[in-house]
Order: structure tokens, then C-alpha cells, then sequence
């Protein structure tokens, strides 16, 4: 029997099933309309973020990375409690403007920007955070011709990464951002040529456990910041310095002391250089805000044994949790956090596969887990799901198309 991932907190039994939002898993589901099923929680996105200002130093804005997790009513919610949006495209630019959300709380980052997102961009007031200088040249370019004053960023690929995290973001040949090196120059000619500038953004890695790691990259952050406004010669307005903040999916994995990076954060902000004392500060954070936050729900079709083992075949499947599956960047695969919600909290009773509907052997969400008795019509559910799931995952694979979605 393999371990399954730690369930996060905030989830209990109601009359012996799963209860998201204090509402039965079955109940959301025929309110649904079916499976499969993301359902979200507010209660704990705003317990999440209520949590980050408690520890986070004062002047550090909070801003939420739109990639984690676009669902309109979740950027709704989410207007009203951080205090920016990074996005990584043109369609994630539309999707926060039809949400009600003001474009000066944008910023948008990622490489290969195409010259209709940057003129989407610089017409809309929001803050593009340069690639490259030939993404500079374009962006200056677009803007001459509109007529319009750019709001200009440097996205910064460091001399350094975020040690343990899953996705290193910055350290040696990278897509992302400018090498470090290069950035003063870049920085005084948006200047010298009359761009709004908007100061840096430093994003070193993602989904980091470890606070002392996020600790000294956080350090490392602030002073790279400091050298490359020295050399710049002029104010940094803003610094956008990552995120990184991971959640524990697999067996073994411990929360990040956020307390601990909170302190550390603060103590270095009281500390700051002349250079930084009038810049304003951000963290990004995409699937710390959402990811405990949402459960996949998928309902078993059929129970069946092949060669002693029991596999539970669902109506879901990687096809809206490529992640689950261990199929979107995990090396060797582990069981994310995965229950019975109909008998939720039940003793284990027997081990099972989980697996998905589509004709591929890739497509599992638990392998060999320990579980109480599950019939066919029982729903299950896979947490950690509030993040990479639904907009990460390929949900025409087989014609299948996309789950419902819930927020409650």
C-alpha cells in the first residue's frame, strides 16, 4: 500500500461524507449538475490570505498570480482582497478586465509576449514586465504609435535560484527575464526615453517547502535589487520579489513556516539600503492563495479487478488533473491527497487504483492507496486542487471537454 498526500486542513465529515464549505460533497454536486467537479472555497482563500498579512511585513503588498488559477468568480473574490494581479498573457489581461478588475493593478510577465498583447497592455494602463531588451524595442515602439505612455518593468533573471523548489524560475540560461548583468542599461534607457518605469520583477523559483530557502532567496532578492538600482542611477519605484510559498501534495511534506518568512522578511525590511527606503514591495502568489483551497470530484463508474488488484475507475481523470497524475513536470510520481468522499473519514479497508476514464495507462489519480470500501455511484475526491487543475490540464484530450466549476 502506497501513502497518500496529507489532506490539507479545513475539511470535515457532514452525516459521513466530505463537506467543502460546510456543504456536502453530494449536495454541490447536484447543484452542479454532475461530475466531474471543481468546487472552491472562499472560507479558505480569504483564511489563507487573513493568514499572509498576520505574517507578512505591512509594506508588502500581496498580489495574486492569475495563472494558478483564472476562474472569474475566484478573480472576483480576489479583487477585493489582494492588492494586485501578475498575469503571463494576452488572455489572461481579458479575462481580469471582465472580471471588473482595474488594469493599473496588473502586471504582466512571461516570455514571447506577441505585439498585440503588448499593445493590449500598454492601451490598457497595465505594467509589462520586459523580457528582453527586443521586447523593450517593441513595446517602445507600440507605444510611440498609440500614443501612449508605457508602464515599464524589468523582469530580472537572477544570479541565483530558489533551492528545493519544483520550478526554478531565475539562476543561469533562462527564457525568463534579462540577466541580471544587463539590466542597468535597459533600465536607463526606459527611463531616458520618457516610459513610466516601474522598478523590477525577481522571481526566483516555485513551490518551495522550505522557509529557510525562501528566507536567503528572499535576502538574496533585496540585495540584487539594491545593486541594480545603484547602478541604474535612479529610484526603484517597485520591486516585485516572487513568490515561491509551496504546498505540501505528496506523503513526507510539511507546511512552509510562514511565520518564520514573515519574521525574517520583516527584520530585512527595517534594515533596507538607502537605495530601497522609498520603493514599494510585492509577493506573488498564486497556488499558496488557491491551491488548498479546491477538491476535484469524480464519480466511480465501475469497480473491477485485474490480475488481484482493484481498480476504481472514475468519470474525471488527467484531463482536468494532469497534475494528480504525475504527468505536469513530477519526476517520479507520488499519490497527491485522495479520499472517498462519500465515506470520508472512514477506516481503510482495502488498497485501490484510482483511475481516470480515458484510454491511456498514464491516466491515474492514486496508485495502490488505502481506502474504505468505495461502490460504484461513491465520489471521490482529490485535493490540492485548487491550483494547476482545471486551465493546466488538456481537457479536449478525447473529446471529453472541460468539468464543471463551482465556488462556494
Amino acid at each position: 500500500m502506497k501513502p497518500l498526500g496529507p489532506i490539507p486542513a479545513g475539511y470535515t465529515a457532514l452525516d459521513g461524507e466530505l463537506a467543502i464549505g460546510g456543504r456536502k460533497a453530494s449536495v454541490l454536486v447536484e447543484e452542479a449538475g454532475g461530475t466531474p467537479l471543481f468546487v472552491y472555497c472562499a472560507d479558505l482563500i480569504r483564511q489563507r490570505v487573513a493568514q499572509l498579512r498576520s505574517a507578512l511585513p505591512q509594506r508588502v503588498a500581496l498580489h495574486y498570480a492569475v495563472k494558478a488559477n483564472p476562474y472569474r468568480p475566484i478573480l472576483e473574490a480576489m479583487s477585493g482582497l489582494v492588492d494586485g494581479f501578475d498575469i503571463a498573457s494576452g488572455g489572461e489581461l481579458a479575462m481580469v478586465r471582465a472580471a471588473g478588475i482595474d488594469p493599473a493593478r496588473v502586471s504582466f510577465a512571461g516570455p514571447g509576449k506577441r505585439d498585440a498583447e503588448l499593445e493590449a497592455a500598454i492601451a490598457a494602463g497595465a505594467t509589462l514586465n520586459l523580457e528582453s531588451e527586443g521586447e523593450a524595442d517593441r513595446a517602445l515602439a507600440i507605444a510611440s504609435r498609440l500614443g501612449e505612455t508605457p508602464r515599464l518593468a524589468i523582469r530580472v533573471n537572477p544570479d541565483f535560484d530558489l533551492k528545493g523548489s519544483g520550478m526554478k524560475m531565475g539562476g543561469g540560461a533562462k527564457p525568463f527575464g534579462i540577466d541580471a548583468e544587463r539590466v542597468p542599461a535597459l533600465a536607463r534607457r526606459i527611463i531616458a526615453v520618457g516610459a513610466e518605469w516601474r522598478g523590477f520583477h525577481i522571481f526566483a523559483g516555485s513551490q518551495a517547502l522550505d522557509a529557510a530557502a525562501i528566507i536567503h532567496t528572499q535576502a538574496q532578492t533585496l540585495d540584487l535589487a539594491a545593486r541594480l538600482a545603484e547602478e541604474s542611477g535612479a529610484p526603484l519605484p517597485h520591486c516585485n520579489l516572487g513568490g515561491g510559498f509551496g504546498i505540501p501534495y505528496f506523503p513526507g511534506d510539511t507546511p512552509v513556516d510562514l511565520a518564520a518568512v514573515g519574521a525574517a522578511l520583516g527584520e530585512r525590511m527595517e534594515q533596507l539600503p538607502t537605495v530601497l527606503q522609498g520603493t514599494a514591495f510585492c509577493i506573488e502568489l498564486g497556488r499558496y492563495l488557491v491551491g488548498e483551497a479546491g477538491v476535484y470530484l469524480c464519480q466511480i463508474v465501475d469497480r473491477k479487478l485485474s490480475h488481484g488488484e482493484l481498480y476504481l475507475i472514475t468519470d474525471g481523470g488527467l484531463h482536468h488533473q494532469l497534475a494528480a497524475s504525475g504527468n505536469f513536470g513530477t519526476v517520479v510520481r507520488r499519490n497527491y491527497p485522495v479520499a472517498i468522499a462519500s465515506r470520508f473519514g472512514a477506516e481503510v479497508e482495502e488498497e485501490a487504483n484510482v483511475v481516470g476514464c480515458l484510454c491511456t495507462p498514464l491516466d491515474r489519480l492514486a496508485d495502490k492507496g488505502g481506502f474504505p470500501r468505495a461502490e460504484v455511484g461513491d465520489f471521490v475526491a482529490v485535493f490540492c486542487a485548487g491550483a494547476y487543475g482545471a486551465s493546466a490540464s488538456p481537457a479536449m484530450f478525447l473529446g471529453q471537454g472541460p468539468a464543471r466549476e463551482m465556488l462556494v
